[in-house]
C-alpha cells in the first residue's frame, strides 16, 4: 500500500467491517417477543443497525418508556450473548485490508455502538484480533455516536493527531460522528445508506467496498 496522508484508520463495525444482520434480527425479535410485542421483518431491522439499542427500540416500536426500553435491552443482550458471534460474518475483504494496514504500520481502531467484548469475540473467531489496536464500545462512552466522544477517545488512545486520522463508516450516524469530531470521513455503501445520501456531509471518498475505498485513497 502506497503512502497516503493518514497514519490512523478508525472503523465503524456493523456494515463497515462485518454483517451481523442475522444475529441482530434474532436478538431483536427475541426481545420483542419477551415483551409481548410483534416481531419486525429484516428490512425494518436493517435500517436501525448502527443505532443504539434504545434508539432502535424507539424506532421499531414507537415506545418512549425508559423502563420498557431497558427491558428490551436486557432481553436483546441475553439473546445476543447466545447467537451474535455465530451469526456475524466479516466482509470478504475485511481481513485482507486490515492485514495490509498492519503490515504497513498504520494504526487501527474500531468505534461502535456494540459492546466492545462482542467485537473482540468476532475478531477472535476470525483470528484477526491482533489487527485492531484499540476498540471503543458502547459501554466505554457516556455519549454514543454521533457524539464525538468515542472517536476522540480512540484518537487519544492511539496517540494520533486528528488531521492524520480517517474515520470509515457506512451510515449517516458515522458521517455525523466524524463531523462532530473534526475528523476526515470516508463512506462505504455496504450498509443501507446510498452514496447520494453521504454527499450532504464532508467526506474524502465514497466507495462500494473497503477494497475500492483504499484503492481510491492510494490513487489520490
Amino acid at each position: 500500500m502506497v503512502r497516503i496522508k493518514y497514519n490512523t484508520f478508525i472503523f465503524d463495525f456493523d456494515y463497515t467491517l462485518a454483517d451481523s444482520t442475522v444475529g441482530i434480527a434474532k436478538s431483536i425479535n427475541y426481545a420483542l417477543e419477551k415483551l409481548g410485542l410483534a416481531p419486525k421483518n429484516t428490512d425494518e431491522i436493517r435500517k436501525t443497525i448502527g443505532m443504539t439499542l434504545k434508539e432502535t427500540f424507539r424506532i421499531l416500536t414507537g415506545i418512549e418508556s425508559d423502563s420498557v426500553s431497558s427491558d428490551f435491552i436486557h432481553y436483546f443482550m441475553e439473546k445476543a450473548d447466545e447467537v451474535m458471534v455465530d451469526n456475524t460474518d466479516l466482509f470478504s475483504d475485511t481481513v485482507l485490508i486490515l492485514e495490509q494496514l498492519k503490515n504497513e504500520g498504520f494504526k487501527t481502531a474500531i468505534v461502535t455502538t456494540k459492546v466492545s467484548y462482542r467485537i473482540v469475540e468476532v475478531l477472535e473467531k476470525n483470528r484477526s484480533r491482533h489487527l485492531i489496536d484499540y476498540i471503543v464500545g458502547f459501554e466505554d462512552v457516556r455519549e454514543a455516536k454521533p457524539a464525538a466522544e468515542g472517536l476522540l477517545k480512540a484518537v487519544k488512545a492511539l496517540n494520533s493527531e486528528k488531521e492524520k486520522v480517517l474515520y470509515i463508516g457506512d451510515s449517516l450516524i458515522d458521517a455525523k460522528t466524524a463531523q462532530n469530531a473534526g475528523i476526515d470521513f470516508a463512506a462505504v455503501t455496504t450498509g443501507t445508506t446510498a452514496a447520494q445520501d453521504f454527499k450532504q456531509f464532508p467526506h474524502i471518498l465514497i466507495a462500494d467496498s473497503l477494497t475500492n475505498l483504499f484503492a481510491g485513497l492510494r490513487a489520490r
